[in-house]
Parts: structure tokens; sequence; C-alpha cells
């Protein structure tokens, strides 16, 4: 045979088509067709390179895989494998009725798990087949921004500006279809005597090129070309249009008509595009003429997307390097500062990096990760029981497998026996396991709005092949170690058992098992425990203003003083104000502001009110007064600041007094400091108190009115200012919601998460326990002529007890000391440091879960060791 030289060549041919060779090759034929394939391999090396000669190797062996080179099937071989996998399950049939209790236990432990694993693999395979219906899916990027304004952090948006989309269509070639969409087209569709509120964006000529979204009707190609051309899903078509045909029809917004070209098939669920309609981007090019430069400038990025198709022989690589160019170009022009652009795949808006301005459902990976590590958790624990338990039935299964060995069986055989039983186990439990997914679909779904909209988790073949992948691998993971511990028995010692087997000195490895069990369950519920505290604290903290029995009303374009006029007739309404945004629950909206020093400006969050929002909400002005009411149409000349803005500008940040009758400029207007106000919490916990601004504004057609309520029958009231609303508007249905009820939707995410970790800590602990209980139970029943010598001797039942479940507690109070101290720095030192303002970690909810679970445990223990203790010596002890 002919050797390598590989001081010579420097490479060796794939490992894993020596490996094939020899596996599918005659045993009469391999070594000389070996011997000639390196021959060609080191020709190859000179001729062609180490890539093509290793291509090429690949390429010759699949290629001699021919009838003449293949081995015979050895069908003695077959039948003695047979043979022996019968063996195994029956093997495996007879210790599952043999050992109901920890059968049941592993059953049910491993089916629980499972449950969870298979809603993760659900969950991650819909969010992996986000926009996998494209045609060009692998070729489609997003030109995403990165906007740094001077001396503040960098801010990544989806959105870009128009002119990215028109300069790199016209400086590369390397592009085969490019879209540009923009958001923020609202209105009411009115056709005849049907008026409906549609939501909608602006999309080019070229979106049907990009994206496969087939049109039931119209001509991709045309569909989006000429000015008000309207695009409409079948839901919003049967909506506006009934059963008629909506081709060619119009519809009107305001005073304008669009012409229905287009009907798209259902969007699907899993796009990050959703939309009821497209209308063509021409229309608002109509409105937008070239010469129009702050629509085409480098930094109107906030409301537009550019999608492009590379060709498919091109790199992103080679794209960027073009973008980098123009990012080079066009910030040469910026004043303090800075706008680049870069690309994005199409399979990372769903699932990838949060980005501001994002259109469609998004979750973060750390956010999946972290699911996975809770199912990874939960899994691990059931493993552990299987283990414990299989490691706990040494003695009798030792006896077993050293009769086997005695009689020729090798250690691959014994592992193969083990690796079998476990998977047959894992798979049972998987039949348990599917049933719970599908209770557990259900509830995870209503979790959150959020999550059912990201996600459906419906049922398909590929699913159920990774399901039944996932219960062999769990199957193989809680096998895998008492099969490599059972194959190293040695038979002449096998009467010695596993007892004496350590990890570390004076603890065994079953109680190793337990002890990260229970520590990783202390670790779950003192963590709910803390994180439901810290989420209390974050929906009852003191905001600097009053919230409670406000009701907030989003006006949707109708007049407000119309409104306030029906408001003001019901009696359970004590005030009313306008504002145009709501505090406190994560939007923003900010201004330059400048003193006197005109190259010295800072953005400051902003919020247009009446004279009555600081009143109603009982904000404390430390200094001045409020706002004069003024008509609509009057100058602006007023402004109202909080502390935090003196002290950015230094105007008597120790005497507000003084700092009335300043003067500040906001938009290129000259406002005076009419009043102060005491600072308040503008955005979310996660923020610090920033300089903040009141401007006036009795106008609230675009904003909130604030209705203070003082009710006894809120449902009687509710009904009263429905009433109202559709007196003033009877297409747009009541937007309404509390103050407070606002507050804990803006912090619904960290409620969602404390319930997953809740329900993952009751699995967890209910896993652990099963577990315990098994380890209880063998341990009684392994010491019961010690109990029985121990009680006729004088033993107390109460010391019998103590005796048999010290070694357990000393175990919890060890995990104890293990879990709390990883809770608390977990939250000192990873969670809180991202929440500006938060409640101590209180020593109470964390010694509370670990209470709970240390009760739970002596519950067990004392339960069987009491029942071993209650057993008549004379019947245990009468045949010694």
């Amino acid at each position: 045979m002919n050797k390598l030289n590989k001081a010579t060549s420097g490479a060796i041919p794939p490992r894993w088509a020596q490996n094939l060779l020899h596996w599918y090759c005659r045993t009469d034929l391999v070594e000389d067709l070996e011997g000639d394939l390196n021959e060609y391999f080191e020709r190859n090396l000179k001729t062609h390179g180490t890539r093509w000669a290793k291509i090429i190797y690949c390429l010759d062996v699949v290629k001699f895989c021919r009838p003449y080179t293949i081995r015979k099937p050895d069908f003695f071989n077959l039948f003695i494998h047979y043979l022996m996998l019968n063996s195994y399950l029956k093997t495996t049939r007879r210790n599952l009725v043999r050992n109901k209790l920890f059968s049941v236990i592993n059953i049910i432990g491993l089916a629980v798990s499972m449950s969870v694993g298979l809603l993760v693999i659900a969950f991650i395979h819909d969010l992996r087949s986000y926009d996998e219906f494209h045609a060009d899916k692998e070729n489609i990027y997003r030109i995403i921004t990165h906007y740094t304004p001077a001396d503040q952090p960098t801010v990544d948006l989806a959105s870009t500006s128009v002119k990215v989309g028109q300069q790199i269509g016209k400086t590369t070639s390397a592009i085969k279809h490019l879209t540009i969409l923009r958001s923020g087209f609202w209105g009411d569709a009115i056709v005849g005597s049907v008026t409906l509120p549609m939501g909608a964006m602006w999309a080019d000529s070229s979106f049907f090129n990009v994206f496969t979204f087939p049109l039931l009707k119209g001509n991709p190609a045309t569909a989006l070309k000429d000015p008000y051309s309207l695009v409409l899903t079948p839901k919003m078509a049967e909506k506006l249009f009934g059963e008629a045909d909506p081709m060619g029809k119009l519809v009107r917004f305001d005073t304008t008509y669009y012409k229905v070209t287009g009907i798209t098939n259902p969007i699907p669920k899993l796009s990050h595009l959703q939309f009821d309609a497209l209308v063509s981007f021409a229309s608002i090019e109509r409105n937008h003429p070239s010469k129009d430069a702050a629509f085409y400038s480098w930094g109107n990025i906030w409301q537009n997307y550019v999608y492009i198709v590379l060709n498919p022989d091109i790199t992103p690589i080679s794209v960027q390097t073009t973008l980098d160019h123009l990012n080079v170009t066009e910030n040469k022009q910026l004043i303090n500062q800075k706008i680049s652009v870069s690309l994005q795949p199409l399979k990372q808006i769903a699932l990838g990096p949060m980005l501001q301005n994002s259109i469609g459902p998004h979750i973060s990976p750390v956010v999946v990760w972290v699911l996975i590590g809770f199912a990874l958790i939960v899994i691990l624990s059931a493993c552990f029981n299987y283990t414990n338990l299989s490691i706990a039935r040494s003695l009798r299964r030792s006896r077993e497998v050293g009769v086997r060995k005695l009689i020729g069986a090798m250690k691959s055989h014994v592992v193969g026996q083990f690796l079998i039983e476990s998977t047959l186990i894992s798979l049972l439990a998987f039949v348990f396991a599917f049933v719970l997914f599908y209770f557990l679909q259900k509830q995870f779904l209503d979790l959150d709005p959020f999550i059912s909209n990201l996600v459906s988790l419906e049922f398909s073949p590929k699913l159920f092949a990774y399901f039944l992948l996932f219960s062999v691998g769990v199957g193989t993971a809680a096998g895998l170690f008492p099969a490599l511990f059972f194959s190293a028995i040695n038979p002449v010692q096998v009467l010695k058992g596993a007892s004496g087997w350590t990890l570390f000195r004076h603890v065994n490895l079953r109680k190793a098992l337990i002890l990260i069990q229970y520590t990783l369950s202390l670790i779950f519920i003192t963590t709910t425990l803390v994180g439901y505290k810290q989420y209390q604290g974050f929906i009852t903290l003191d905001l600097g203003f009053t919230t409670e029995n406000i009701l907030n009303i989003r006006m949707q374009g109708n007049k407000a003083a119309l409104l306030e006029k029906e408001l003001r007739e019901i009696p359970e309404v004590k005030a009313i104000s306008k504002s145009m945004m709501i505090t406190s629950l994560g939007s923003a909206h900010g201004s330059s502001v400048k003193y006197k020093d005109t190259q010295d400006s800072s953005m400051t969050w902003l919020n247009m009110v009446d004279e009555q929002y600081l009143l109603l909400h009982d904000h404390h002005l430390i200094a001045g007064k409020n706002f004069t009411p003024k008509a609509n149409t009057a100058q602006e000349s007023e402004i109202i600041v909080n502390e935090q803005l003196l002290r950015r500008f230094n105007i008597s940040p120790n005497n507000p007094a003084k700092a009335i009758g300043e003067w500040l400029v906001v938009e290129n207007k000259k406002l005076a400091i009419v009043g102060v106000v005491k600072d308040f919490h503008y955005g979310t916990v996660m923020n610090t108190l920033e300089p903040v601004m009141f401007r006036y504004s009795a106008d609230g057609q675009n904003g909130y009115l604030n209705v203070k309520i003082t009710s006894t029958d809120l449902s009687t009231t509710m009904a009263h200012i429905e009433n109202a609303w559709q007196k003033i508007d009877k297409v747009h249905p009541l937007e309404a919601e509390f103050y407070d009820d606002q507050i804990k939707k803006a912090y619904r995410q960290f409620s969602v998460m404390i319930r997953v970790i809740g329900f993952i800590t009751f699995l967890s602990v209910c896993i652990a326990s099963l577990g315990l209980l098994g380890m209880v139970v063998f341990t009684t029943e392994t010491r019961l002529k010690e109990i029985s010598i121990r009680k006729v001797l004088g033993a107390s039942e109460a010391g019998l007890m103590y005796q048999m479940g010290k070694s357990f507690l000393f175990l919890l109070l060890l995990a104890s000391l293990i879990a709390l101290p990883v809770t608390y720095f977990f939250f000192d030192s990873v969670v809180l440091i991202h929440f500006a303002y938060h409640s101590p970690i209180g020593w109470m909810e964390m010694a509370s879960g670990v209470v709970a679970v240390i009760l739970l445990a002596l519950g067990l223990i004392s339960s069987q060791t009491f029942i071993a203790a209650r057993i008549n010596p004379a019947q245990v002890l009468k045949g010694e």
C-alpha cells in the first residue's frame, strides 16, 4: 500500500473519505484501491493544489462505490445483532416492570422536562422559519443605519435614507434588485358608505422583484409603478368591497383617490413584513420632487427602508466596501453627527440584534438562548434523576452485567444495552411529553400578545422529526453515564457495588447530582421571588407625579375640544388635560435646546401639554407659575423645565427661582422659563433623571386627553365615556387605558419573564423532588435491616427518622449556601446594573424560597422514613 509522505506533500486526504472507503469496500480490494487513490492524490497535489486534490479524492472514493467493490453483508452477524437487540428489549421491559416506582419517576421526569424542550424547539423552529418563503432569501439584505449624534452613544436603526437606495443602485452592479419602502401611511379608507382606518407602507415598483408576495390579481411588474396605485391584501379588500371585484376601483383617503391595481395572497404569519396595503412610492415622489433636498437628504433616516438582492456570485463584503465609501463621502457634509450604513441579512431581521424603528416582529437572540438554557437545566435535572436511580440500583444491575461479561459480552455490548434501555424510556416519555406539549402550547401563546403575534407553534412533519431526534438525544444523554459506569464494572468485584465511587472526598456521585439539582432549583425559586419583588417595585415606583385614576384617551385625529365637551357632562369626570404623549412608558420625544452659548446644545426630552396637565398629575412646581391659557393660534412664548435642565445649563441650579425669566432657544424659537418642576421620571426605571421641558399646546388633536375619574361603578362610567366617544367618532374604536395599566404594560416583558421562570421553577422543583423521593425510597429499602436492628436496640422513631434523613438535609443546606450567594450576585452584578432605580435585594424573599424547598424535602424524607420506622422488626429479621 502506498503511504502518503506528509513531509513532502504537506497534506493528506480527507479522513471521512478514507473511512467511507474502508466501510463499503471489500477487504481483499481495499488496500490496493486505497494505494492507487493515494498516488493520484499526491499527483493532483502537484498539478491542482491541495483544495482540488481533496475534492478529486472524495469524488474518486464515491465513484469507486460499485457493485464489484461493495462488501457482501454478513448475515450471520446481522442475525446475532438482531438477537442481541431482542434481548436488550426484553431486559428493558423486565426492568421497567420490576422497578415500577423508579420507572414512573424516570418517565414522568423525562416527560415533563421534554415537554419544555419540545416547546422551545417549536419556538426556535418558527423563528428560524421567518421569511423562508422568499425565492431569493439567501441573497436579500436590508441596509441599516448607525446614527451617532455629537457626544452621545450610537443608535442602531432598521431604517435609513432614500438617498442610500438611490446612490447604491447607481454605484455598483452587484445588486440584482433594489426596493425602497417608507412607513407612516395612515388614514381612513373610504369606499362608498364603508369607512375603515387603515395603515399601509409606501413601496416602489421593484417591491415584488425583491420579495415573493404573489398576486392573486394584478401584474407585479406594474402594480406599484404609477402614482396613487394601491395593492390590498384579500382581508382588507373584502372589508372594503365585500364580494365585488376590487380591481380598478378607487379608494379615497381624505381628498386623494387611490386606484386598486393588485390583490396579494394572504401575508404569511412568519414574515417580518406585515401590511394591509401597499401604496406606490411614486405617490410620495409626486409630493416630494427631486428638488426637495430635505426629503432626499442623507440625514432623513427615520421612516425609510431599503432592501437589496445581491447577484448570486457577489459577496456582502464587496457591497459593504461600496457602502463604506459612501459613508465617508456623505459624512463630510454633516456637522456634529455621523451616519453610516451597513448590510443586515434577511435571516437576522426577526431573530437578530435589537434595532430602533424596526418593522414587523422581532426578538433578541439573548432571549432565545435564555429559553434554551432554562430548558436544558430542566432536562438535565430529569437526566440526573435517571443517572441517580440507575446507579442506586447498581448492586442489582452489576450482577446482571457481571454475568453478561463472564459469558463473553464486551464493553460495547453493555454500553449498547444501557443506551437502548434509556432511549426506549425516553421514547415512552416522549408520548406523554407530546400530550403535555399541546397543553403548554396554548398556555405559552397566551402569556402575552407579543408571543402570539410572533409565533404560531403549528405542528408539521418536519417539526415532528425534530421532536423524535430530540427524544433520542435526551435518552442517549440520560443513559450515557450509567452505560459507561456499568461497562467498566469488574466481574470479579461485582458485589462491591458503586457506593464507593466518589466524585470528590466524602461526597459520592449520587449525592453530588442531588446537590446540583437542588442548587439549580433553589436558584430558580429565589430568582423568581426576587424578580417578582423588583417587578412590583417597578410598577409602584414614585414617579414624581400622580397616575392614579387617570384615563388616557388617544384622540386619533379628532378635535379634543369636542370630546372634552362631551366628557364634562359625565359626573364621574373630575378633571381633564391634554398632552402630546404619555410619559414614563418608554417612549420619548426630544428637541435640541440652547441657552446663551449657541455652540452648546443639548437633546432635551419634551411633552406638549395644556395649562391643566401639571395640576391634574400633581407635578410639584418648585418655582414660577403654570402656563397661561392661550388660543391655538397664539405665538408660543413659555416653557416649563425640570431641575435637571437647570443643572445641565448651570442656570441657578441651587436657586430655581432665579431661573424664571431666562430664555432658551428651542427649534429656533426663544421661549421664556416661567416655571420649574421637581424632577420626575420621564422614562422607565432603566433611565436616570434627565433634562425635561414642557411646552404649551391647547390642541391635543394628535395626542391624548388625560381624564381624572372618581367612580364607584367603573363599568358604567366607561360605558358613558364610550357613548361620548361615539358622538364625535363612529369610525374609530375608543382607545383608552388607565395610566396604571399602561405602566404595567410597559413592564410586561418582565412580567412574562417572571412567569416563565416561575413555571420552570415549578417543574425543576417537582423533578428534583421526584428524584429525591426515589433516592429516599431506595435508601430506606436497602437499610431496612439496619433500621430494624436499631429499633430492637431501643432507637426511637424520631431518632431513626433523623438518622435516615440527615445526609439529605445536609445536601439541602449545602445547596442553599451555594444558591443564595449565586442569586444575589446574579441580580446585584448582572441584572440590576441595567436599572437606574430598583428595590434593594432583601434576604427575606431569598430565605423564604429556601425554607419552602426544605419543608417540601422534609415532607418527602419524613413520609418514607416514618413508614420504614413503623415496620415491625420481627417481620424484617425473621429470616436472619
